[in-house]
């Protein structure tokens, strides 16, 4: 579920080797009607005949998932951390720490740049070594090309949830973003709210074209 101050959407979604496909299911949570219903099927037809578009949705989702990585990679030398103590979660023991920006990290490119300006808190699954939450605020604008490609402002925020979904398997299952900035000369406003829930295994070895056709089966 995506929702943005002006719309909410629902979809189903599969995660298959060649990548994610989803069929949109609700929007403004209602059903779709029977004509958005007709194109939504028409677009998975589409898909499903055009894998070239599949391959460009799969580098775009690694591409995506690589800059995420990074950041995550970056946090241990990005911050400078205390200890606030121990807690609990639906996944176990967690323990809690604050975080303020570590002046001797030097960013490695424009992904962790953001990270020299933020702070706020942590939670870690010391077992499964996983962050289980992580809320970030921008303590002061964050600027891109000196100002020139773009710029992040002050006040901004993110928070992170993460969870095991199956054994084994954690997934982000809900992701807060509250900012606002300029990308060269374009005002950016980023509000949204994401949750994946009702995680269910599928069969290994899934291609894009058996999901969609599961998708169509079972909306």
């Amino acid at each position: 579920r995506r929702i943005t101050p002006h719309l909410s959407t629902t979809k189903k979604l599969i995660e298959t080797s060649d990548g994610d496909v989803a069929r949109l299911i609700q929007v403004n949570g209602k059903p779709l009607s029977a004509g958005a219903e007709q194109k939504e099927m028409a677009r998975l037809d589409a898909l499903e005949a055009n894998p070239e578009d599949q391959d460009h949705r799969k580098r775009t989702e690694d591409t995506d998932t690589a800059r995420a990585m990074k950041i995550l990679r970056a946090l241990p030398q990005a911050f400078l951390y205390t200890y606030t103590g121990p807690g609990t979660s639906a996944a176990g023991p967690v323990e809690s720490y604050t975080f303020v920006p570590n002046p001797s990290y030097s960013p490695s490119g424009m992904e962790t740049q953001i990270l020299t300006a933020m702070t706020g808190k942590i939670t870690v699954d010391p077992s499964a070594q996983r962050v289980v939450h992580l809320e970030g605020h921008l303590k002061h604008d964050v600027m891109y090309g000196l100002g020139i490609i773009g710029k992040l402002n002050k006040g901004g925020w993110i928070a992170i949830d993460q969870a095991p979904v199956t054994e084994g398997h954690w997934r982000t299952v809900r992701m807060q973003l509250a900012m606002t900035g300029r990308i060269l000369f374009l005002t950016k406003t980023y509000d949204t709210l994401q949750e994946q829930s009702d995680y269910a295994p599928v069969p290994q070895r899934l291609d894009y074209r058996e999901a969609i056709g599961m998708l169509k089966k079972d909306p």
